[in-house]
């Protein structure tokens, strides 16, 4: 068998394996999803222009002044190429700034916090653009999608209109987990007691995978959801089934929902308590918890010499616990 038969051969699994694979990264169907891959890619490829010669070089060298190649030039009392010298500190110089200029520029402008300016490239983000308010709450092992300015709320299933920016609020009831919607947007943590924040948009229709790309417990592969760019119209029709198909999510539901659980199916929910993601964030769901902004709001307002006016005090269970509200009220 000849040896470019035998390569050939070779290379047969490898394309096999990657025949199946989604390459949804380099394919985004998300705008901010697309300025990350590009720039993934032009990184790649600037880097690879130092390493490819590298290793192109190894291997000539290696080929040229073998032990048998006696034709070779053996120059036993060369040390120095000032030619060589600038190619071998220059070049890779130079890569380093092109490539640190370009990564702290694209960090910037895809920073999650950051609002979004444009719906695709050659189209900005209009002035009076009201974006898709989404809160997003993890649970073990599932998410919580509330949608405030409709008013329903959905379990592991995530819609939004084609080509209109999105803004996530995230947090968690109990465990770091990680969103993740690669053909939106790079993954964002959400974390018990914090809120963090994306800013996306979806540019094409079409059914696409989430997932928590953070392990979370013996539930976290379970821990997927579907996520659907819709038309507006479609859009519409999906809020009005949710509305007419759900049921309401007051806080003995959410009590439920928040047990752990695997595989959970999608649920959707007409009603919600209006202060359900503030008490979640905030974590006092249950009636006669101190919510974390209160209490932070006591600590900032009160003397901490003064007996009583701590929060932990406040959080003790003593006779002091009505002192802080007071105190808090005559300040």
């Amino acid at each position: 068998m000849s040896v470019k038969r035998l390569r050939g051969l070779l290379l047969v699994p490898p394309a096999l394996m990657l025949g199946g694979c989604n390459l949804v990264l380099l394919h985004p169907a998300g705008d901010v999803a697309r300025q990350q891959s590009d720039l993934m890619i032009a990184s790649v490829i600037l880097m690879a222009l130092i390493i490819v010669p590298v290793l192109i070089a190894v291997g000539v060298i290696a080929w040229r002044y073998r032990a048998s190649n006696e034709s070779a030039e053996y120059d036993p009392e060369w040390d120095h190429s000032t030619q060589l010298e600038l190619v071998v500190w220059a070049a890779p110089l130079l890569i380093i700034i092109v490539l640190g200029a370009m990564t702290w520029i694209g960090t910037h402008q895809l920073d999650p916090y950051r609002s979004l300016t444009r719906i695709h490239a050659g189209r900005p983000v209009a002035a009076d653009t009201r974006p898709l308010e989404v809160e997003v709450v993890s649970l073990n092992w599932k998410w919580l999608f509330f949608y405030p300015q409709y008013g329903i709320a959905t379990v592991n299933e995530l819609a939004a209109p084609v080509d209109m920016p999105i803004h996530f609020n995230l947090t968690s009831t109990e465990t770091m987990n990680s969103f993740f919607i690669p053909s939106l947007a790079g993954q964002v943590y959400s974390m018990p007691g914090m809120q963090t924040v994306l800013n996306a948009v979806i540019n094409k229709p079409g059914d696409f995978d989430g997932f928590s790309s953070n392990y979370s417990g013996h539930g976290f592969t379970d821990m997927r959801f579907r996520f659907h760019g819709m038309s507006p119209q479609d859009f519409s029709q999906w809020v009005a089934r949710v509305r007419a198909d759900g049921t309401d999510l007051d806080t003995p539901a959410f009590d439920r929902l928040n047990q752990p659980s695997r595989a959970e199916p999608v649920h959707y929910y007409a009603r919600f308590d209006a202060d359900l993601y503030h008490r979640i964030l905030n974590q006092c769901v249950d009636p006669g918890q101190m919510c974390m902004d209160k209490m932070m709001a006591m600590d900032a307002h009160s003397d901490p010499a003064a007996p009583g006016n701590s929060a932990d005090d406040a959080m003790s269970g003593d006779s002091s616990m009505t002192a802080p509200a007071h105190d808090a009220a005559t300040h």
